[in-house]
């Protein structure tokens, strides 16, 4: 099975058929997906100015989607390196119980879902890199009261969701699961809250 630097390479091969280019590319999502595979290639698409489902991609913007993808995993990449030697370091120094980061890597662990999105048409507007710094710090920082990556405190607790995980607070401004543990208790409370008045609303 081709990895993802081999699927990169066939989508930058203009001896390729377009429609081959742009199948290695939805295949790299299989290898790293930040926002679950639907919804990262949405994010692509719109980014690049992409119909997802045109079969014979403008190849200039094949490649403009490639690109940020890429640069999304190199982001990962190093968290990742920087994330295995501290826990070399902590458990050198018998530090063995996990944290919220750690849990947080092993569901995260491979690159699919790291910031999931409740709705694959809803996606933050931001680069994925970028998503991906912010939710990175907030992890690595003290919990506050609103979304990691948008900022916003609209924040609203799902038990409905499609993929893992099942249920979890969700931004109705940019659409990401929030990870629990960079909110506050008091968000958290505020987003249940917030779930069951929008459902007494619609009795």
């Amino acid at each position: 099975m081709a990895g993802f630097r081999a699927l990169a390479r066939e989508v930058r091969n203009p001896r390729n058929t377009i429609a081959l280019r742009r199948t290695c590319l939805r295949k790299c999502l299989e290898r790293f997906a930040p926002y679950g595979h639907r919804a990262t290639w949405r994010h692509l698409c719109a980014r690049a100015g992409l119909d997802p489902d045109d079969r014979a991609p403008d190849p200039a913007r094949l490649l403009t989607a490639l690109a940020e993808l890429e640069e999304a995993r190199e982001v990962w990449l190093a968290y990742e390196a920087e994330f295995a030697g501290r826990r070399r370091i902590e458990k050198h120094g018998g530090v063995r119980q996990p944290s919220a980061v750690d849990d947080w890597h092993r569901n995260t662990w491979g690159g699919c879902d790291i910031v999931p999105c409740a709705s694959p048409d809803h996606q933050p507007e931001l680069r994925l890199a970028e998503v991906l710094r912010r939710v990175i710090r907030a992890m690595e920082s003290h919990p506050g009261h609103a979304c990691p990556v948008c900022g916003q405190d609209r924040i609203e607790w799902r038990t409905d969701l499609e993929r893992c995980p099942l249920q979890g607070p969700v931004c109705t401004d940019c659409g990401i699961v929030v990870p629990v543990s960079v909110l506050t208790p008091a968000a958290l409370s505020a987003a249940r809250r917030r779930a069951l008045a929008g459902r007494f609303a619609t009795v």
